[in-house]
């Protein structure tokens, strides 16, 4: 399994505007920074007391790879089953700390984690994520 993804360097995220996740997730973005990870990088975004209010992390490559991720992020035993976007299945699940929203398909994986409760906000910014990359 490939390591977590770090913050390494400014914004702005490639495949995400700033102002769609602010509106997607009710708070302001302060700060964009994303990761080194080839060929899409994760993005981070902040909101004004500098603290992380959403990740977006974007796997490529071997399809068991990917569904593990998935798995990690929203375990099949204790999250909601999900296939939104059509095609494209994993899990959500919301706690104290935020909410997951993941899903994989062939070798593609995106995985959306939110501070706020409603896993809604992380499956809108995970379809508009998908449909921008075109994957």
């Amino acid at each position: 399994m490939p390591a977590a993804p770090e913050p390494t360097e400014d914004g702005p995220c490639p495949y995400l505007d700033d102002a769609f996740v602010s509106r997607s997730n009710g708070q302001q973005v302060s700060e964009v920074r994303t990761s080194a990870d080839e060929p899409h990088p994760a993005c981070f975004f902040y909101r004004p007391d500098g603290e992380v209010q959403l990740t977006v992390r974007v796997y490529t490559g071997d399809p068991a790879v990917a569904t593990g991720l998935v798995d990690e992020a929203a375990p099949v035993d204790s999250s909601n089953p999900t296939e939104q976007p059509p095609g494209w299945r994993g899990g959500y699940e919301s706690s104290d700390d935020g909410a997951v929203y993941a899903v994989a398909k062939d070798g593609n994986a995106v995985i959306v984690t939110t501070n706020q409760q409603q896993s809604v906000k992380a499956r809108t910014v995970a379809t508009q994520a998908i449909s921008t990359l075109g994957i």
